[in-house]
């Protein structure tokens, strides 16, 4: 298991370096100027030193190196350099974003705790809500419990996300006054009164993606338990005696959980990208948001960053989830 991690990791590399190039590349190439949002009344050599400024006037292979040396070099020099009090990587040696003029990779950390909040909550509860659905409705399959199931499971996985959440700011705002329609990224959680705050404004847009998360994570995991309630082994080890919450709980649900577990992985890096329309809806102040207002200000420093993150995630989530095979099922073997 370890030779094959490292051999993956080791192999990751010119992956990501191949996606770095395609993104810069298709990016760098679209219409774009740092000083398009200057007013016309600067003059053009001002205009001239704040490209310079930002390495807008450079090659494109120097403008790619720079780029891509922020998140092997720059960036863990000034994250050290702020742990020991001296600043190893001034702010012109950082990529700057062309709408704010600030180190993208301060922003991206700015926005990083309210995506995490509300956008991983969400996920984790959906996860918590979809496994034992999925499993229960399996195995009771076309019960009730399975028929009411797989109703909710089809709403909540066709109706979009920004229509439920409009419904939810409608039905439990407007009409009924219960919670905020919009997100307050400023509060600060200091005591019982503010914790009780912060939960009543993440109810609404973590129900909104929970639902979704659930509805698409138990599709699978009912149809994967169906799958492996009619296998070989499972007869047999009903033959030998066995129970049925062992068999169901240990054998069954355990390769079940093989391909789930890349559903699962693969949605992890929705987290960090957060969830755009969601976050519009609501005004959460978090990364999918940013993605938006950055192409909408044509900031390629700050799309072309965003973008390479979530490449990296995904990469990093297929690994995990390998490596989680392995785990659930011995006969899965890397060496």
């Amino acid at each position: 298991m370890l030779t094959y991690t490292i051999r993956r990791l080791i192999l990751a590399i010119p992956v990501l370096l191949l996606i770095s190039l395609i993104i810069f590349m298709l990016l760098k190439l679209a219409p774009g100027d740092p000083m398009a949002q200057m007013p016309l009344t600067v003059p053009p050599e001002v205009k001239a030193k704040m490209r310079a400024a930002l390495g807008a006037d450079k090659p494109l292979l120097v403008q790619y190196l720079l780029w891509l040396k922020q998140f092997f070099v720059v960036e863990p020099l000034h994250i050290i350099g702020n742990m020991t009090g001296y600043d190893l990587a001034g702010n012109a040696q950082r990529v700057i974003s062309w709408q704010t003029r600030s180190p993208v990779a301060d922003i991206i950390a700015q926005r990083l705790p309210q995506t995490l909040t509300v956008v991983g909550m969400s996920y984790l509860i959906g996860v918590a809500i979809a496994l034992p659905i999925g499993i229960l409705s399996a195995y009771r399959q076309y019960s009730w419990f399975d028929q009411i199931g797989t109703f909710v499971s089809m709403v909540g996985y066709s109706v979009p996300t920004f229509f439920t959440g409009v419904l939810l700011i409608v039905i439990f705002s407007v009409d009924l006054g219960w919670f905020p329609s919009i997100y307050d990224t400023t509060l600060k959680v200091v005591d019982w009164a503010s914790f009780l705050k912060q939960v009543r404004q993440m109810a609404m847009p973590v129900t909104v993606l929970a639902l979704y998360n659930a509805a698409q994570i138990s599709r699978f995991m009912r149809a994967s338990m169906l799958d492996n309630l009619g296998q070989d082994y499972v007869r047999t080890a009903r033959a030998k005696g066995m129970g049925e919450r062992v068999v169901v709980l240990t054998h069954v649900l355990r390769n079940s959980l093989i391909p789930v577990v890349t559903v699962i992985a693969l949605g992890v890096p929705q987290i960090f990208g957060g969830a755009i329309i969601t976050e519009q809806v609501f005004k959460v102040n978090g990364l999918g948001q940013l993605l938006i207002t950055a192409i909408y200000a044509d900031d390629l420093p700050m799309v072309q960053t965003l973008t390479f993150i979530f490449a990296v995630l995904i990469v990093l989530f297929n690994l995990i989830a390998d490596i989680l095979y392995g785990i659930l099922d011995p006969r899965i073997r890397y060496d």
